[in-house]
């Protein structure tokens, strides 16, 4: 039996951090210039590596000063982020679990915000064996001591895993490892792709 390894962010649910910003600015254009700016994505991805929020906003006051006010607010505007799923992905996640495929979730997401995610989308918590964040072990995907983890906390062999992602350097990470690994671009997709490896 093979093991199904899911990203989250962008396979099941969706996540649009502009929201966070709403209240702000009058427009998502120039709440996304603003990101830009401050370069939010490489923040985030510090914050899904482990930093505290604490950290990553005294960091980015000593970087852009008054600019980055505006990221005290997002830890209490992340909610909305991720209020929207990836249509159809859920019902393929659980179309597998009723074949007692083994399902794992593996994501790059902040310590400080993945409770949302679980009051938000309590199924997680049903769904998969085990769940492994980031920002809760300080490791990253694509880095192979992330999938490692994974592995060697449920006693996986990586030539019988496959991991679904919306990121071609983590799909590219996993096959490093020796996993199958599918480059998710829609649900319909991956169903096509799961049922050529005899999953449905």
């Amino acid at each position: 039996m093979k093991n199904v390894i899911f990203d989250l962010g962008g396979v099941l649910i969706e996540w649009d951090p502009a929201l966070a910003f709403a209240d702000v600015f009058t427009t998502r254009h120039q709440a996304e210039a603003w990101m830009d700016r401050i370069g939010f994505a490489a923040w985030n991805r510090l914050q899904d590596g482990g930093r505290s929020f604490a950290e990553g906003l005294a960091a980015a006051r000593a970087d852009h000063g008054d600019d980055a006010r505006h990221l005290a607010g997002y830890l209490a505007g992340f909610p909305v982020t991720i209020e929207k799923t990836v249509p159809g992905s859920w019902e393929i996640a659980e179309a597998l679990l009723a074949r007692d495929v083994p399902l794992y979730a593996l994501t790059n997401w902040a310590a400080e915000t993945w409770p949302h995610a679980l009051e938000l989308h309590p199924r997680l918590g049903d769904l998969f064996r085990d769940i492994l964040v980031s920002g809760q072990v300080g490791a990253l995907k694509p880095m192979p001591a992330i999938y490692r983890l994974l592995m060697d906390r449920n006693r996986l062999e990586a030539g019988d895993c496959i991991f679904i992602d919306d990121s071609p350097a983590n799909v590219e990470g996993a096959r490093a490892l020796g996993m199958d690994a599918i480059l998710f671009t829609g649900a319909e997709a991956l169903g096509v792709e799961l049922a050529q490896r005899g999953l449905f």
